[in-house]
């Protein structure tokens, strides 16, 4: 197809359906929202980005457990591998990918962690048995078998077998307040929509890039 339905065709496919909102997190969510009803598993999973002592990248899939005004929350062990680098640079990036929807949200941004309010909250909520594997497990240290670890696992198995299982003190979580957020969503013809919106003050400022 030539001439002007050809223009007509390739405008349609440039407009998208996100480029007039001016409000990042809503946009986020609203996706999120089509994500748990069409990716078969984790939605929330997200590609976490830090860097080690070395200023080497370092990455790694985890799973969002919280979202709001304020950023993105995930947890895990303070010892571990992520942790550490966390400690030592508090920034971060994220990547969500939704192949079912074609999209994918990038996110860049300061850390910080949560309270240890929001962390026992959240604790509280897991499955007891992923509340004693955090007791057991020593994330991203070396691990001489499985064995060993079988055995932590039973050993706070029974410690814990009566009762509610406490928070591990080693154990809590990080927000990533976004500094920018950029949406991407696969069109045909590699005609793709990609907006980012920055941080600006109080408010957000948005652009649209070339695919």
């Amino acid at each position: 197809m030539n001439g002007p339905e050809s223009i007509k065709r390739t405008s349609e496919l440039i407009s998208g359906d996100f480029t007039e909102s001016g409000e990042p997190l809503e946009l986020f969510s609203a996706w999120l929202n089509e994500a748990t009803a069409s990716e078969p598993n984790d939605p929330n999973a997200m590609a976490l980005a830090t860097v080690d002592a070395d200023g080497m990248p370092d990455v790694r899939m985890v799973l969002m457990k919280g979202f709001d005004a304020e950023g993105f929350v995930f947890y895990s062990h303070i010892a571990s591998a992520k942790g550490r680098e966390l400690a030592a640079n508090p920034k971060a990036a994220l990547l969500f990918h939704w192949k079912s929807l074609r999209r994918q949200v990038r996110v860049r941004g300061l850390v910080s962690p949560v309270s240890d309010a929001e962390a026992d909250v959240y604790f509280a909520t897991r499955p007891k048995q992923a509340q004693i594997g955090a007791w057991a497990s020593k994330q991203s240290q070396p691990l001489e078998s499985r064995m060993a670890f079988e055995k932590a696992i039973a050993v706070n198995a029974a410690r814990y077998a009566i009762g509610e299982v406490p928070r591990p003190p080693g154990w809590s979580g990080w927000r990533i307040v976004p500094q920018e957020i950029e949406f991407w969503h696969d069109r045909p013809f590699r005609l793709h929509d990609r907006i980012v919106f920055r941080r600006s003050g109080g408010s957000w400022e948005k652009t649209r890039l070339y695919p």
